[in-house]
């Protein structure tokens, strides 16, 4: 028996040139637009057993608005930013770029005092592995960079990969499979 877990990436707080590390900022008014023109596609995703999101303000604003009244998970939390928390990756390349390089460049490194990438990606394979196969169907809301990680994660994938895979606002994917073996379900698009 396996277990079916759908992630939707939250919608949107700002615009993706203004992306903060670590954000916390409610849905903006592009964000609850989305959601309205994604709800058609999106809602039946709420039929699932159960129903999660990150506890950040959009992933839980995004939950609710879908209708899936998600109970917030901290394991599916955002990577922890330390002291570049709230700012842009502009904002931190122009006052410490050799930081950015080191953190781009070693999953393991933390410059900023937080978490680093490949513990980020390890907390939140952890997190898919104790979804029992008896739970059926999951719907997790959550921010594009966990999105991010659980895909490395299911995938087996170097942490570099995470660098390589682009999760737009509202986008889903779907993995099935049991602790420690996960598969990548496409799913087919409106005929």
């Amino acid at each position: 028996m396996s277990v079916r877990v759908s992630l939707v990436a939250a919608a949107r707080s700002s615009s993706l040139l203004a992306e903060r590390f670590d954000d916390d900022r409610p849905l903006d008014q592009a964000g609850w637009h989305e959601v309205q023109l994604a709800a058609q596609a999106l809602v039946p995703l709420g039929a699932a057993e159960l129903r999660y999101c990150s506890p950040t303000a959009r992933s839980r604003a995004t939950g609710e608005a879908l209708g899936y009244a998600p109970m917030a998970q901290p394991a599916l939390r955002d990577c922890d930013m330390g002291r570049w928390r709230g700012l842009t990756l502009s904002d931190v390349a122009a006052r410490e770029p050799a930081a950015v390089d080191a953190w781009l460049a070693d999953p393991r490194s933390a410059p900023h005092g937080g978490e680093p990438l490949l513990a980020f990606i390890t907390r939140i394979g952890g997190w898919l592995d104790t979804r029992p196969a008896s739970e059926g169907s999951i719907v997790a809301v959550a921010e594009p960079a966990v999105v991010r990680a659980a895909l490395v994660y299911a995938l087996g994938a170097p942490p570099s990969t995470y660098w390589n895979v682009d999760v737009r606002p509202l986008s889903t994917v779907t993995l099935t499979g049991l602790p420690g073996r996960w598969s990548l379900r496409l799913e087919a698009g409106p005929r």
